[in-house]
């Protein structure tokens, strides 16, 4: 995947003083913005690529950094042992941490619609983001954990959705292990049952995190889920991709 705009860095600073490190590209006149919430790598070139992209697209986006509290502010390449800090990481703290990320963007281009789109582990975050943060134009995420692990302290998206206001897309694989059918079917009752807009899409075959790491064997899936984030965001129906071939 190729970025576009060429974005900067920015050091913001969440509610409890912590550091984080983000990445802004601003898309010119436009009046929505995305904020990124990246995988289990933190803000990897990656995510700092698709920022650049939608400011191509025109789209103002902002993507941020989860690990300031235990792994500072340096830039995080492939050799970033994650595991360790993701296992630190609390709820409370990313949605601080996506509240001061939407503020700096919405500050400095004037935006006045936000989304928050994620991946994998930030998948997660945006799903729960639809409960936690008020006033989002909407959520996309991309194959977001729908279980729970033993131990784990996340909430389950299906049993949020009653609390859920924003919009919901949901993008899936079909061949992923991790988020087998029957959790996505269940997240699809929630949200009809709570009467939350969304559209869920799953391509077969696809393998767990084909946008961000395996995107070359899966060109097709991945430009039709661009597609429909795009439209999503430019219409704030989560179901405006289906119009399109």
């Amino acid at each position: 995947m190729s970025g576009g705009a060429g974005g900067q860095d920015a050091m913001l600073t969440s509610a409890d003083g912590t550091k984080f490190r983000a990445y802004v590209a601003r898309a010119p006149q436009a009046a929505v913005s995305v904020v990124i919430a990246p995988d289990v790598r933190g803000l990897h070139p990656f995510y700092e690529e698709l920022a650049d992209r939608f400011a191509s697209a025109g789209v103002h986006a902002i993507a941020f950094d989860y690990f300031g509290r235990t792994a500072g502010t340096a830039r995080r390449t492939d050799d970033f042992e994650y595991t360790p800090h993701v296992r630190q990481v609390r709820p409370q703290d990313v949605f601080a941490d996506i509240a001061a990320a939407r503020s700096h963007i919405e500050r400095e281009t004037g935006a006045t619609r936000t989304f928050v789109l994620g991946f994998c582990f930030g998948g997660r975050v945006a799903f729960l983001s639809s409960a936690e943060i008020p006033g989002l134009a909407g959520v996309v995420g991309f194959y977001g954990r729908l279980g729970k692990r033993e131990a784990e302290t996340w909430p389950v998206p299906a049993e949020e959705a009653k609390r859920m206001r924003a919009p919901v897309l949901g993008l899936f694989g079909g061949a992923d292990p991790g988020i087998p059918a029957s959790d996505v079917a269940a997240f699809v009752t929630a949200l009809n049952d709570a009467g939350i807009a969304h559209h869920v899409e799953t391509y077969p075959g696809a393998p767990h995190s084909f946008f961000d790491r395996s995107f070359k064997e899966h060109q097709r899936e991945c430009e039709d889920a661009w597609r429909r984030v795009l439209a999503f965001v430019r219409t704030g129906s989560p179901s405006s991709g289906e119009a399109q071939p």
